[in-house]
């Protein structure tokens, strides 16, 4: 049974910083692609930035130079590193996974979810 369990949200002031986990199990597919993502009230969920099996990362272009995705121990750990962050950054934010076969991580049709994790960002 694959699961993916979020960690590491919280409420910070613009300008700060936090550091998402996301701990990986029972996932087996590889070659792979992994991703966070997130959804605010309203608005549809958005894809924040991918990493494949080949260390191919992805970063919307709306946190580029403020979001960092790596992954530790293969696919076990999952992370997203935040600086910067600004209110319109919050929302609640998901890891997810799937196989996949070639080249850059697409930003759909992943089969595997966390449950989340909120990041409130004040001003």
């Amino acid at each position: 049974q694959v699961q993916l369990v979020e960690s590491g949200g919280g409420s910070v002031q613009s300008g700060g910083s936090l550091s998402l986990s996301c701990a990986v199990s029972g996932f087996t597919y590889n070659p792979y692609c992994m991703g966070w993502f997130r959804q605010a009230p309203g608005v549809e969920r958005e894809v924040v930035a991918t990493i494949g099996s080949n260390g191919v990362t992805r970063i919307a272009e709306g946190v580029k130079g403020r979001f960092t995705i790596s992954q530790e121990n293969g696919k076990n750990t999952l992370y997203l590193q935040m600086n910067d962050l600004k209110p319109a950054d919050t929302a609640m934010y998901y890891c997810a996974a799937r196989s996949w076969y070639f080249g850059t991580c697409p930003t759909s049709d992943y089969a595997y979810w966390g449950q989340g994790t909120q990041v409130t960002v004040s001003s």
